[in-house]
This record gives C-alpha cells, sequence and structure tokens, in this order.
C-alpha cells in the first residue's frame, strides 16, 4: 500500500495562497483516486478535493470551489492543492488520501480514505 506524505503548509494572511503537496510512496496509478481532506480542532473531517489519478478529472467542497485547484504530477507521483483566497476558515490540518474504487465517484462528502500522511498545518489570520 502506498504512502502518502504530505508538505507546504504554512501561516498566511487571509487572501494569500498557498501550496501544497503530497508526494506517494509508489506509482501513483497504484490508487484510483487521491483526496485532500481538512480537520479543524473540534471539528469533523471535511473533504475538500479530490482527483482521479488516470483521467485527472476532479471533485470539489462547495466550500472551497473556484478558490483552490487539485493537480497532479504523474511522473513524480505527486498531487498538489493550489490554495488561493485563503480564509480564517480555512485553517485546519490537511491530509492527502489514497481512495480507492467507487469511493472516488461518489459524494465527496462520503469519501473513504484509504491511507493518509501526518498531515500539513494551514493557519489563516486576519
Amino acid at each position: 500500500q502506498v504512502q502518502p506524505m504530505e508538505s507546504g503548509g504554512g501561516s498566511v494572511q487571509a487572501g494569500g495562497s498557498l501550496t501544497l503537496s503530497c508526494t506517494l510512496s509508489g506509482n501513483i496509478f497504484s490508487t484510483d483516486c487521491m483526496t485532500w481532506f481538512r480537520q479543524a480542532p473540534g471539528a469533523e473531517r471535511e473533504g475538500v478535493a479530490r482527483i482521479r489519478t488516470l483521467a485527472g478529472s476532479t471533485d470539489y467542497a462547495d466550500s472551497v470551489k473556484g478558490r483552490f485547484t487539485i493537480s497532479r504530477d504523474t511522473a513524480k507521483a505527486t498531487v498538489y492543492l493550489q490554495m488561493n483566497g485563503l480564509r480564517v476558515e480555512d485553517t485546519a490540518m490537511y491530509y492527502c488520501a489514497t481512495t480507492g474504487g467507487t469511493s472516488c465517484y461518489g459524494p465527496l462528502s462520503t469519501t473513504r480514505y484509504d491511507s493518509w500522511g501526518h498531515g500539513t498545518q494551514v493557519s489563516v489570520f486576519l
């Protein structure tokens, strides 16, 4: 089973941008899709964006649509999350996860996460 590892988090002023990276320990095509999810203290996990590794098609949560972009570099086995127009409410620990099968096509909110890394912290301040 491939293992993801996240990087790129940090502190940024509201309205700013960050790009998160997620590098897999093996072949990116060994998983059907990759999902970024986040979790703030005391809150439930929230699926943010998902990309199907073969086709490159994407899904986004309404809360980030138009501000975040998920992409992949198959040669580098890396998935990115470009975050623009960051808001205080985007503050959370961000994780990327491997996802397989039909979970890649259902509602983002019900995506099953198979394996994920230690996460990377994103903090947005006014």
